[in-house]
């Protein structure tokens, strides 16, 4: 299907290559506003492409470019929760492949289980724990199919975005993130059960993308805006509504460092 999605693209926005490709998670959306000579592409217009039924993902392409550096950027995703596929975004991502992009930057909104990160922070993710144990590599009848996922979060990139945010006075924490299936919140229990176990911070996106990611052979580097703490460690009353209000502050900064962070790849 992303060679069908290609050629859409291709019509609209001919000779178009890209260098870094970002796929943008709740809250984050105005983030594609700052992508100059922009052409936008529905996901309803690109095969393969779905549109997410969460709010606060617009489900489009944007291509255009950050100073001088060439950007897909994916405005929206869609989760394993909305219909348990967790190959849901391989077209895009394999889309995103198809363009140029030889690095993706992942972004989501995330619960922190570290103390000293509330909302509003951000946290750069060194691992992950795929708590699901499902795959987007399932059915692939290939020995590709079996990828190293160790150093699967770049520590070149890493030092690059950390030396960014230090210049901007930007505090940027380093933590490991578990993906969990949703759409409902962790329980407090389960919230102490990972904290035993060693993670950062706690989500229901990202690690297909980053599985898959790696698969297409890409660089992956990935932040999470911290909207609120674990369940059980404040006495936050947890939705999604309050998740997209807890966004404000981190997806603000989270877009200063972006792109401070693309400059500094031109």
């Amino acid at each position: 299907m992303s060679s069908a999605a290609l050629e859409v693209i291709a019509r609209k926005a001919p000779g178009f290559r890209a260098d870094i490709g970002l796929v943008l998670g709740s809250g984050m959306g105005e983030f594609a506003d700052q992508v100059l000579e922009q052409i936008a592409f529905p996901y309803a217009d690109l095969p393969g492409f779905e549109q997410s039924g969460v709010s606060g993902h617009a489900g489009r392409l944007v291509v255009g470019r950050l100073g001088k550096v060439r950007v897909a950027v994916l405005q929206g995703r869609i989760h394993y929760y909305e219909r348990g596929d967790a190959a849901a975004m391989k077209v895009p991502i394999e889309t995103l492949q198809g363009l140029g992009c030889r690095t993706l930057i992942l972004t989501n909104a995330a619960g922190s289980l570290m103390p000293e990160v509330g909302p509003g922070g951000l946290m750069m993710l060194s691992d992950h724990i795929n708590c699901v144990q499902a795959s987007p590599l399932f059915g692939i009848a290939t020995n590709k199919r079996f990828v190293d996922m160790a150093g699967a979060y770049d520590a070149g990139l890493r030092r690059q975005l950390k030396a960014q945010a230090d210049r901007l006075g930007i505090d940027l924490h380093e933590g490991v993130y578990a993906w969990l299936a949703g759409p409902q919140f962790e329980t407090p229990a389960e919230i102490r059960a990972l904290r035993v176990l060693g993670i950062d911070a706690v989500g229901m996106s990202t690690v297909p993308d980053v599985i898959l990611a790696r698969y297409f052979s890409m660089k992956v580097l990935a932040v999470s805006a911290i909207t609120n703490m674990g369940a059980g460690m404040s006495d936050e009353q947890l939705s999604h509504e309050h998740t997209i209000a807890q966004m404000s502050v981190a997806a603000e900064k989270l877009t200063r460092l972006l792109i401070a962070f693309l400059d500094s790849q031109s």
